[in-house]
C-alpha cells in the first residue's frame, strides 16, 4: 500500500478532503463540548439560590425569581381558554348545565353556585366570589375552607396550629390568606424537595399504619396533590378538624361504611328530609382503583409533565387537563395519533356523562317525591329505610360526579358506581310508589319544572339576586379591607385578582 504522502502528491483533492473533514471533526467535537459545558452551567444555575426562600414564604413571586421557568409556566394557570369536551380551563356553571343538581343539594351551599375549578392562581378571587362563601349578611363557613386554597395556609398553621385554625371562621381569615395555591404548598424551600404542608393526609395515613416518610419519590408526585384533590369532612361541630375518610379504603363503598358508621352528616336535605352527605374532590381515591395508579404512573406525570428550555429539563407547572398537551403527557407512553388518544379519552367520558345524568334525573325525582309523601301523610318508620337509598345513591353518584376529569381517572370504577348510584335511586323511587298506594296519593305525582337553574332555584326557595348582592357588598368593602391588610403587612403581591 502507498504512503499516504505519495497518494495526496499524485491526487491533490485527496489532500484537500481529509483537511476539509479534519476541520469539521473539530467543529462538531468543539459545539459538542460547548453544549455540554453549556448545559452543564444551566444545570448548576439553576440549583443555586438568587434570593434565599424563607421557611413559610407564601408568595409565589419570591420563589419565582429563584426558579424562573417553573414561575413563568405556573401563571399559565390563569389561562383559562383551553376547553375539553368535557372541561379544560374554561369557566362551567354546572347548575346551569345539569339544574337537577340545585334541586340535590336543596339546603345545602352547593345549590347556590358551583362552577368548575380555574387554574390554580385563581384560587383566592374565585372562593371570595362564590355564594357559597356567603356575603356580608350570611358567611357561615369556617376557616377550614381556606385549607386547599393557598400557600398562606402553612404559615397561618404553623403560627397558630391546625386545630386553632380550623376553629376560626372563614372571614376571621381573609387579609391573612391572600397568595393563591402554589410554590410552598409542594415544596420545601431549602431543598426543593416534595414535602406535604396539610396535615389531613399524614394524619390519614397514620391511621392506616403508614408513615409519609416511607413514600417513594414517585408517589410523592401523586401525594402532594393528594393533600387537597380528595374526599375530606370537617370533624367536630365546634373543631371543624379537616379529616379523610380513609380508615376503611378509598372506595365509595368503604367512604361510604365509614360514615354510615360514625353517624355523619354533612346535611339534611331541606326537601326530602334525607340525611346527606356531599362529595368533595375524590380525584386521588378514584385514580387510586384505575389502572394508571397500578402501573405507578403519577398525577405530576400527566398534569405537569417534564420540559425542556436550553439545557434544563424542568417540570412543567401549567398544571392543566393532559388532552391540551398530547405531545408531552399520553404520547410518552402510547404511540397512537393525538386525535385517536383524544377520542379514546371522550368515548370512556360519554359514557360516563350518560349513565351520570341517569343518576342525576333519578335522584332529583326522589328527592322530590319523597317531599310529596312526607306533605301527605308518611312516617318515619315508612321513610326511613328510603332515606338510606338516597342519602347513598346520591354519595356514589357525587363520588364520581364531583371528581375532575369526567370519571376518566378509572373509568370503569366510575361506570361501576354510577350503576350502583341509578340502582339505588330507583329502589328508593319503587318503595316511595309503595307509601303512595298506601296513602292514596295518586301516582306519578307531577313533577316541578326544574329544566334551568334559575327555576330550580326558585323551587327550593333561594333569592339568588338577595345572595348575590350581599356577596357583591362583602367584595366591594370587606374584601378591599383584606388587600390593603395584606400589601401593609407583606408589600408585594401577585396579580391573583387577574381575570
Amino acid at each position: 500500500m502507498k504512503p499516504i504522502s505519495d497518494i495526496i502528491k499524485q491526487k491533490p483533492w485527496v489532500g484537500w478532503g481529509l483537511f476539509l473533514a479534519t476541520v469539521v471533526l473539530v467543529f462538531l467535537i468543539g459545539l459538542f463540548a460547548s453544549s455540554i459545558i453549556e448545559r452543564r452551567s444551566e444545570s448548576v444555575y439553576t440549583l443555586q439560590m438568587v434570593k434565599p426562600i424563607n421557611d413559610w414564604e407564601p408568595r409565589n413571586e419570591i420563589w419565582g425569581e429563584n426558579f424562573p421557568r417553573e414561575y413563568e409556566t405556573y401563571k399559565n394557570t390563569l389561562d383559562t381558554n383551553y376547553a375539553s369536551k368535557h372541561g379544560g380551563a374554561v369557566m362551567i356553571d354546572y347548575l346551569e348545565k345539569y339544574p337537577e343538581l340545585v334541586v340535590m343539594w336543596a339546603g345545602y351551599a352547593f345549590s347556590k353556585e358551583y362552577n368548575q375549578g380555574r387554574g390554580h392562581a385563581h384560587a383566592i378571587n374565585d372562593i371570595r366570589k362564590i355564594l357559597r362563601t356567603g356575603g356580608t349578611q350570611e358567611s357561615p363557613q369556617p376557616a377550614t375552607c381556606w385549607t386547599c386554597k393557598s400557600t398562606d395556609v402553612p404559615r397561618l398553621m404553623n403560627e397558630m396550629g391546625a386545630t386553632n385554625f380550623y376553629k376560626k371562621k372563614w372571614k376571621d381569615l381573609g387579609a391573612e390568606v391572600v397568595n393563591p395555591i402554589g410554590c410552598q404548598d409542594c415544596h420545601d424551600p431549602k431543598t426543593m424537595n416534595l414535602r406535604i404542608t396539610r396535615p389531613a393526609l399524614i394524619e390519614a395515613f397514620q391511621r392506616r399504619g403508614k408513615d409519609i416518610n416511607s413514600f417513594t419519590r414517585q408517589e410523592m408526585r401523586s401525594l402532594v396533590c393528594a393533600q387537597c384533590h380528595v374526599e375530606y369532612y370537617f370533624k367536630g361541630k365546634e373543631e371543624k378538624y379537616l379529616t379523610f375518610p380513609w380508615d376503611k379504603g378509598f372506595s365509595a363503598d368503604e367512604m361510604e361504611v365509614y360514615y354510615d358508621n360514625m353517624d355523619f352528616t354533612d346535611w339534611t336535605h331541606k326537601l326530602s328530609r334525607a340525611p346527606m352527605l356531599k362529595a368533595q374532590h375524590p380525584d386521588y381515591e378514584l385514580f387510586m382503583t384505575g389502572i394508571h395508579a397500578k402501573r405507578g404512573v403519577a398525577c405530576a406525570d400527566c398534569h405537569m409533565p417534564y420540559k425542556s428550555e436550553g439545557g434544563v429539563k424542568f417540570t412543567d407547572h401549567h398544571i392543566q387537563s393532559p388532552l391540551a398537551n398530547v405531545a408531552n403527557t399520553c404520547q410518552v407512553c402510547h404511540r397512537q395519533e393525538t386525535q385517536t388518544l383524544m377520542q379514546d379519552v371522550y368515548e370512556r367520558q360519554d359514557r360516563i356523562e350518560e349513565l351520570r345524568r341517569i343518576a342525576e334525573k333519578t335522584i332529583a325525582a326522589a328527592h322530590i317525591e319523597a317531599k310529596t309523601a312526607w306533605d301527605t301523610g308518611a312516617t318515619e318508620d315508612e321513610m326511613k329505610p328510603i332515606l338510606k337509598l338516597i342519602r347513598h345513591a346520591q354519595w356514589r353518584w357525587d363520588w364520581v360526579a364531583a371528581a375532575n376529569g369526567m370519571g376518566f381517572h378509572a373509568p370503569v370504577e366510575a361506570l361501576r358506581v354510577l350503576g350502583t348510584s341509578i340502582q339505588k335511586g330507583e329502589e328508593a323511587r319503587r318503595m316511595l310508589a309503595v307509601v303512595f298506594i298506601k296513602h292514596n296519593v295518586k301516582y306519578p305525582i307531577q313533577m316541578p319544572d326544574i329544566s334551568t337553574k334559575k327555576k330550580a332555584q326558585e323551587y327550593i326557595g333561594l333569592e339568588i339576586d338577595k345572595l348575590r348582592k350581599d356577596k357583591d357588598e362583602l367584595l366591594k368593602t370587606v374584601v378591599v379591607k383584606w388587600d390593603e391588610e395584606a400589601k401593609e403587612r407583606q408589600g408585594t403581591l401577585i396579580d391573583y385578582k387577574a381575570k
